[in-house]
């Protein structure tokens, strides 16, 4: 489970976002990142349990660096306040259709499934087996369960219908996103750093399955 020092330690970086802070605050920081560690490998061991692909990875595969990349950002903030790892099959660097968890303080922590950012052959793969196979879509992400825990699909989308694809397809606006990915409102930092919330996030994960399964589909052609 996610431990409160590990919120307190973010909230702490958050306020003293420099290099020297966290070189004095070396202890605490390796002790979150354990814990942070810890509790993906338990999230690994139990998203096996329905999705195998991504069974024996381990958490270092999967979690982010803390490091942000600056060059092009007006924030030269040094460091990320928060963890997220991506569980897929390969880890996070292979950007397949997986889960991601981000642990943030005050209110921020989610959690978020899909396909992010394709590029744009994967985006042509995905928006035809859409426009393929619509009505097997359509019950996935417009299934009431699911909308009502994740609603709409985030990510960024074209105004108008992408080339190729008819202007009154019945899942346009589905076609017209960039990205396929659903994610859950934020959770407190009480249910975060609760005894029950791994089994929760294993839970919400395995709701998004179908939307999984259907985009690896998708893209393995």
């Amino acid at each position: 489970m996610i431990n409160k020092e590990t919120l307190l330690f973010l909230k702490d970086l958050e306020d003293n976002n420099n290099r020297d802070w966290l070189q004095a605050h070396k202890k605490e920081f390796e002790k979150a990142k354990a814990n942070f560690a810890e509790f993906v490998g338990e999230l690994i061991v139990g998203i096996s349990g329905f999705d195998p692909e991504v069974s024996g990875l381990a958490p270092d595969a999967c979690i982010f660096r803390i490091y942000r990349d600056i060059r092009f950002s007006k924030d030269k903030s040094p460091y990320k306040t928060h963890f997220g790892a991506y569980i897929s099959p390969g880890g996070r660097k292979t950007n397949a259709p997986g889960y991601y968890i981000h642990i943030q303080p005050g209110g921020q922590s989610f959690l978020a499934a899909g396909k992010h950012m394709p590029e744009p052959k994967e985006l042509l793969s995905i928006r035809q087996a859409v426009a393929g196979k619509t009505d097997e879509f359509l019950k996935i992400v417009e299934n009431k369960k699911f909308r009502e825990r994740f609603g709409d699909m985030h990510g960024d989308n074209l105004k108008t219908a992408p080339k190729g694809f008819s202007s009154d397809h019945p899942a346009l606006e589905y076609l017209k996103l960039k990205g396929f990915t659903v994610a859950t409102p934020p959770e407190k930092d009480t249910a975060v750093t609760s005894a029950d919330f791994p089994a929760s996030v294993v839970k919400t994960f395995k709701e998004t399955k179908p939307l999984i399964d259907f985009l690896r589909r998708a893209l393995a052609g």
